[in-house]
């Protein structure tokens, strides 16, 4: 899945091409304007959003923000399938044209979002009440990041999974996925198999300080310029201490946890 650094990459892109400008041309292919209503009722977004400039566009953990005069807010979440591309005029897209289910086109490039699967027409005040977006927890990317409410979360919510669970829940913090758990607490030197309430606040801090500065970069120079420590690399020496990698499946999503079990305590 997506996460936050890969969404505030592609509004990277997006930016210069849509922020401050009326779209020449906002299509959607493939029939999908007929099966998603906007916040006023109407079936057809383009229309809605024709003659509206991009005001902002910004990005919420794994979600993407694209708002426009009126007050009104595009919600994506790419979730396991979905991409955001940023296309001169012309170009040939990476993915096929009937995947695309969103074109917004100025500034002589085409924006595609591909394959959905969650994209949103909202008000800004729906957009503030969303149930998706309000419980989330706060933005890891976040200017201001607010450590004191993310360690209000991490305390609220059930001190015996481990920090490697803790750290994929959006609502205690927002944007980390499999690739930076396991990045982060290589970072941090924590094993991610540690109950949450053996983790201290100094080390959790430590946590979210290892992984901002390199998604940081992923999303603002892009995701090439980041080589991993540890994803995908089990049975690799750890470049900390030269021990053998180690991977295995953890929690309830099952989904796999890389890391280094000498120097990661």
């Amino acid at each position: 899945m997506p996460e936050g650094d890969t969404i505030l990459w592609a509004a990277t892109r997006m930016r210069p091409v849509l922020e401050g400008r009326v779209p020449d041309a906002i299509d959607m292919p493939a029939g999908r304007a007929g099966g998603l209503r906007g916040p006023d009722g109407h079936l057809s977004w383009p229309g809605t959003l024709a003659g509206r400039a991009v005001t902002a566009i910004g990005t919420l953990g794994k979600n993407l923000l694209v708002e426009f005069d009126g007050d009104l807010v595009l919600r994506s979440h790419l979730r396991m399938t979905g991409a955001w591309g940023v296309y001169r005029r012309g170009a040939r897209w990476r993915r096929p044209p009937r995947r695309a289910w969103l074109v917004l086109s100025a500034a002589g490039h085409d924006v595609v979002q591909f394959d959905g699967p969650v994209l949103e027409l909202l008000t800004r005040a729906g957009a503030r009440a969303h149930p998706q977006l309000s419980t989330l927890g706060p933005d890891i990317l976040a200017e201001d990041f607010d450590a004191k409410r993310f360690l209000a979360r991490l305390r609220r919510g059930d001190q015996a999974r481990t920090i490697g669970e803790a750290l994929l829940d959006q609502r205690t913090l927002a944007g980390i996925g499999n690739i930076w758990k396991s990045e982060s607490l290589w970072e941090a030197g924590i094993d991610p198999w540690r109950e949450v309430r053996s983790v201290s606040d100094a080390e959790a801090l430590a946590i979210v300080h290892g992984a901002r500065p390199r998604m940081l970069r992923s999303g603002l120079e892009g995701p090439r310029t980041i080589q991993p420590r540890v994803y995908r690399l089990a049975g690799r020496p750890c470049r900390r201490c030269g021990a053998a990698i180690r991977a295995r499946h953890q929690g309830d999503s099952n989904r796999a946890t890389y890391w280094c079990p000498a120097c990661q305590r």
